[in-house]
């Protein structure tokens, strides 16, 4: 099947606004990125000393940008359990600035051509929004579980450490046509290689933005070329929903050679899964059914091990009270979303004795 055709013309609007480096790095734009990058992050000492001599940085900064003479520095690594390892490259406080000055400007650009069943690193969706979209699609499909669906679930493997920069770049350029942006933008993209096929840094906020745009070819040739209706796609897991099997079961070559050929990237043969609705379909931390949703156990167990570890610390003085009670009230919220009173008695239970 000859995608090139399909894949140059998919997505529509470009911009053509020959000023947007002048807004990405005007003083307005990089002190606006800057109190949006710093909430959260007061207590970081990297952003504390960034914020002492916060106007001179900013000068700066906007002066190197201006003069040419910006240097992306180089990365932080270390790997974090998410629940799985995951290899993190972490910016400079100026750095990470800039990023968010840029997905400022050009993100609403790339919103417009986005299909509106893709959940991360956008307004308004996230992970709760995604499950509550494939419940819906479910609920439909099966007219309300009173006939059989199925579910393809599948992951792309090694997604951030594979995105090719010349297909990333050429996307991108098919949206915005002011060359000073470009070139910014090609500086932020080659600023790490993370692999043999280029990558994208885990860790980066334009590495969001990026993702979206990289992985929204694939989306409007499902729900364009192979006209799927029921689809949602949270990062590099998507999930697809049919009346039938051997639909699915067809759609996974076809997808396979679509990823290999136009975006240098594989399906993880380890995770391609169909299974009907009443199995239950594990998808972002949550195993869902038709009438109730449960935490994955993975995840169950990572949220005892890690209130245990933060409330050691809490007791010990080596975090603050506060902060302890921030994160159990995140996992609260978790809790909320899935059938959680039994684990909910298990942490006030290890609060109430530890």
């Amino acid at each position: 099947m000859n995608y090139r055709n399909f894949t140059k013309h998919a997505g529509g609007f470009s911009s053509y606004d020959f000023n947007l480096f002048e807004r990405i790095i005007s003083l307005e734009n990089l002190f606006s990125a800057w109190n949006e990058f710093r909430l959260g992050k007061e207590g970081k000492l990297d952003v504390q000393e960034f914020g002492l001599d916060l106007e001179d940085n900013i000068f700066e900064l906007h002066n190197d940008l201006r003069n040419n003479s910006y240097i992306h520095s180089p990365y932080k690594s270390f790997y974090l359990h998410d629940p799985k390892l995951r290899h993190i490259f972490k910016a400079r406080v100026r750095d990470r600035i800039l990023h968010h000055a840029i997905v400022k400007i050009i993100g609403p650009i790339f919103e417009k051509s986005f299909i509106f069943d893709s959940y991360s690193s956008r307004k308004n969706k996230g992970t709760h929004k995604a499950i509550d979209r494939f419940r819906y699609f479910a609920q439909k499909l099966s007219r309300n579980n009173s006939r059989t669906i199925w579910i393809l679930k599948c992951d792309i493997k090694k997604f951030f450490d594979s995105v090719n920069h010349n297909i990333l770049v050429d996307r991108i350029s098919n949206k915005i046509k002011d060359v000073k942006t470009i070139e910014l933008i090609k500086h932020i993209v080659h600023s790490l290689k993370t692999s043999q096929s280029d990558g994208i840094p885990l860790g980066n906020l334009t590495s969001q933005l990026f993702s979206n745009v990289y992985l929204n070819i694939l989306d409007q040739f499902i729900k364009r070329q192979s006209r799927v209706k029921y689809y949602v796609r949270y990062n590099d897991d998507f999930l697809i929903l049919s009346k039938s099997r051997e639909f699915l079961e067809n759609l996974i070559p076809v997808m396979g050679n679509f990823l290999k050929e136009r975006l240098n990237l594989e399906l993880h043969p380890q995770k391609i899964i169909i299974k009907n609705w009443n199995q239950g379909i594990d998808f972002l931390g949550y195993v869902n059914f038709p009438y109730h949703t449960i935490l994955r156990t993975k995840t169950k167990k990572r949220i005892i091990k890690e209130i245990t570890k933060r409330l050691q610390e809490s007791r010990a003085g080596i975090i603050d009270h506060k902060l302890f009670n921030q994160s159990l009230q995140s996992y609260f919220g978790m809790l909320k979303h899935c059938r959680g009173r039994s684990i909910h008695n298990k942490i006030n239970q290890i609060i109430s004795t530890k």
